[in-house]
């Protein structure tokens, strides 16, 4: 499934299974347009974050003299560089097992479990019909969210090659989206501005028209309908040859998966079938949906010419979710427990992102920097709690006083 992001000028699309939307029109940021750029290819071994650019640390209101805001800035870029060369250690240290084998065996077993999955479905017992469906459930978020994640990235290998073979696999034929699409937006504006209005806010996930309850326990289900829909409307914003080699991937993705449940594990009827490729493509939407909005939405926004250097972008606007067996599996690190990490190295693994966590944490604790944590209850509670201001209501901007 395709990953958050949102656009003032247009409404935008959804990436269900890796957070994707439509190309959005930047507004004065002091970057480089953006419009048409392919995603950046990084090295594996080198672990500068997409997106690190200095843009501006106040805005022309601040009554800071040029010269402190100058040298502010460059404590920050230097903080950055300390934590930088830090992490580059353990990466140039660590085994490629590390680097790339742990989270390649598991979407490997992923792939393993298939045949069983759909075997137990052939049962008309209960319990082996759930365990089928469970087991289908599983992979396929293991497939589409956390290997269209990590495809996106390029981190599943240091070849660029195989990184676009990668990224065309999981994100179109397992996840039934536009790679280029999810790619741009994921990449380049949800890393490049975490967090600021209009560009990287996660607006994307915010259903205003919806109550809370609808669109914390209901909506989710609607996620593998929407997916492909979505993408279908992105095709409008890529080239003829990427949109034509989209739509033969998506279709054969669906229909290979409609055709195993007809032929292995013997549905009789086509809508039977639909209902189940429903059920086990929705069984992990909740968690999904609500680990999008769970750690960004809610805590502190920027306006594009008043945000705060890459550090403190990602450490202010940026939370951790505690580890969770099924979706550290299913998700990857890199979008529970390390999710800080992940965007101030978005390059790395989420094998690496649990590796260099007590590395960042501590850092930024000891440079009195924020380290965002939640448990996912309280999280769930405060979002239903304030569910008109954090998803209805557009978000305050965060003055920058204080943190530069």
């Amino acid at each position: 499934m395709p990953l958050e992001d949102g656009d003032p000028a247009r409404r935008r699309g959804l990436w269900v299974n890796g957070e994707v939307s439509s190309t959005p029109r930047l507004g004065e940021t002091g970057n480089p347009p953006l419009r048409g750029m392919p995603a950046p290819d990084s090295s594996r071994t080198e672990v500068m974050a997409e997106g690190w650019e200095p843009g501006p640390a106040m805005g022309d209101g601040d009554v800071t003299p040029r010269g402190a805001l100058q040298q502010a800035g460059q404590h920050e870029e230097a903080l950055m560089a300390e934590l930088s060369e830090l992490v580059q250690k353990v990466v140039k240290s660590s085994s490629w097992w590390e680097r790339h084998g742990v989270d390649i065996t598991i979407l490997a077993c992923g792939f393993l479990l298939l045949p069983a999955g759909f075997l137990c479905l052939r049962s008309a017992q209960a319990v082996p019909f759930l365990v089928g469906v469970l087991t289908l459930g599983v992979v396929h978020h293991t497939l589409t969210v956390k290997g269209s994640h990590l495809a996106s990235h390029n981190a599943l290998t240091e070849s660029k090659s195989w990184g676009k073979v990668w990224a065309i696999f999981f994100i179109e034929l397992c996840s039934a989206f536009t790679a280029e699409q999810a790619t741009y937006n994921h990449v380049k504006i949800h890393h490049g501005y975490t967090n600021v209005i209009g560009l990287g806010d996660s607006s994307t996930w915010k259903l205003p028209f919806l109550n809370r309850y609808v669109y914390m326990f209901i909506a989710p289900l609607a996620v593998p309908i929407i997916t492909p829909l979505v993408a279908l409307d992105l095709l409008r914003n890529v080239e003829w040859k990427a949109a034509l080699r989209t739509l033969c991937c998506m279709f054969l993705g669906l229909y290979c998966h409609y055709w195993l449940l007809l032929h292995v594990s013997g549905f009789q009827s086509t809508w039977s079938a639909l209902l189940c490729m429903l059920l086990t493509r929705s069984l992990l939407a909740h968690p999904y949906i609500h680990v999008n909005i769970f750690q960004h939405i809610g805590l502190p926004m920027f306006a594009a010419d008043r945000k705060p250097k890459r550090i403190h972008l990602m450490s202010l606007g940026v939370l951790n979710l505690p580890r969770n067996t099924l979706l550290d599996w299913s998700f990857g690190h890199s979008l529970i427990s390390c999710h800080v990490e992940h965007h101030l190295f978005p390059s790395l693994s989420d094998n690496m992102c649990l590796k260099i966590k007590p590395i960042v944490s501590q850092y930024l604790k000891q440079k009195k920097l924020p380290y965002n944590e939640d448990t996912y209850t309280s999280r769930l509670w405060l979002f239903l709690q304030r569910y008109e201001e954090l998803m209805v209501h557009a978000p305050p901007i965060t003055e920058l006083v204080g943190i530069q």
